[in-house]
């Protein structure tokens, strides 16, 4: 793995630095990939995950409303099949291939929110993502990330480490004024404990070339052998990371391949498939630390209600986003459904949004840090109103 970047800020590029070639020879390389992994330390036994989905995740596939005729309707030959779908109540169904995370519903520890998205209405997955992961009211309104803003809200504990990514420069969610870091996996071999070693001796006389080499060679320790694509693989990095007593609390992972124009049945499956086994690795590498778990999965926006006649969809607006942990307090499907008759649809074509994911965000991440929703939305979204506030989303701590 390589250590790319020792301060996240809104503004800067992704140039190696000189942390940032210590970490890398500490890991042996680096080569770039999907899903990342982006982690940040806090002074509490709360663990706090957002799963972004690029690529405009298609809710209605993965979270069906079977129960509304406008779905078959619309979709055909597309529309997931009833019998193999995981009821969750009487009106939605989950997709066949999220086998643990239907298993996560069945233990009232994963709910779906349905109908969801960002303020954002246009259709660009690079200014959505940026409104997604700024929490700004516009794209590039908003210069650093609502996480990074999270991070100055939670009390800092300097004996764990600094934020960790798997990817070459930080998300943007990430970047600001609270210390983070990133890492990618190598496609290289692991160097030799006897290169480290010398490169330690060498370093030793050296204030700080000799902490920050000494930080890299922890957080090796602690992640255990270098993750590869498998996303399963990852996911049990980052349990490493989160369990461990001095290891992070907060953490980003970043997933792709959500973009179904065409050819949406196979890819969204595969795509979901491998969400699953991440989630699934996370819940187990945990461990007794899952019972402290709360993850958000969301993505910039939703698809079409209608496939097209590639067998996929196009770019949408509102979509499904899911909350899951031993923390959460699930087992329920949160909607104000809007419908799915033409003239319920946005602009006549979309599932109309009748959530705002902030609110959302703020409510999961109030609750699980303990912090007062008003302030949580002051912080994270300085640009937005206040929305509707949504029921209790976890447990009691």
């Amino acid at each position: 793995m390589a250590t790319f970047r020792a301060r996240s800020h809104a503004t800067a590029g992704g140039s190696l630095t000189r942390r940032g070639f210590i970490g890398h020879a500490a890991w042996g390389g680096a080569a770039l990939f999907a899903p990342r992994l982006v982690l940040a330390r806090a002074a509490t036994e709360r663990r706090f995950v957002f799963v972004i989905q690029r690529g405009a995740a298609d809710g209605l596939d993965t979270v069906a409303p079977l129960a509304d005729p406008g779905y078959a309707r619309l979709r055909g030959a597309l529309a997931i099949d009833a019998a193999a779908a995981t009821r969750l109540d009487g009106t939605f169904a989950l997709h066949p291939s999220l086998v643990e995370v239907g298993k996560l519903y069945a233990a009232q520890q994963a709910l779906f929110v349905h109908a969801v998205a960002t303020p954002y209405r246009d259709r660009s997955h690079f200014d959505g993502q940026n409104v997604l992961e700024s929490g700004g009211s516009a794209p590039y309104a908003q210069r650093d990330g609502w996480l990074n803003r999270l991070l100055t809200l939670l009390p800092r504990d300097d004996s764990r480490r600094e934020a960790v990514a798997i990817a070459p420069t930080i998300p943007l969610a990430l970047r600001g004024t609270a210390e983070v870091s990133s890492v990618a996996p190598s496609a290289l071999r692991p160097a030799r404990d006897d290169f480290l070693q010398r490169v330690q001796q060498l370093y030793a006389g050296d204030a700080q070339l000799h902490a920050l080499w000494s930080t890299a060679i922890d957080t090796r320790s602690m992640a255990g052998e270098p993750a590869r694509q498998n996303p399963a693989e990852l996911g049990r990095m980052a349990a490493r990371l989160l369990a461990h007593p001095q290891g992070p609390r907060i953490a980003m992972l970043e997933t792709a391949g959500w973009d179904t124009h065409s050819a949406q049945a196979p890819r969204l499956a595969n795509a979901l498939k491998a969400l699953d086994a991440l989630l699934a690795a996370l819940r187990d590498g945990l461990g007794s630390a899952w019972a402290d778990a709360v993850v958000l999965v969301a993505t910039e926006f939703g698809r079409t209600a209608a496939a097209n006649g590639t067998g996929g969809t196009d770019h949408g607006t509102a979509s499904a986003a899911m909350l899951i942990g031993g923390a959460v307090q699930g087992g329920r499907v949160l909607a104000d459904w809007p419908g799915l008759e033409p003239s319920a649809l946005y602009q006549g074509r979309d599932l109309r949004p009748t959530t705002a994911l902030h609110a959302l965000v703020c409510a999961a991440a109030g609750e699980c840090f303990a912090l007062d929703r008003a302030k949580v939305a002051r912080v994270l979204y300085p640009q937005l109103p206040a929305s509707a506030p949504l029921p209790s989303l976890l447990r009691t701590a």
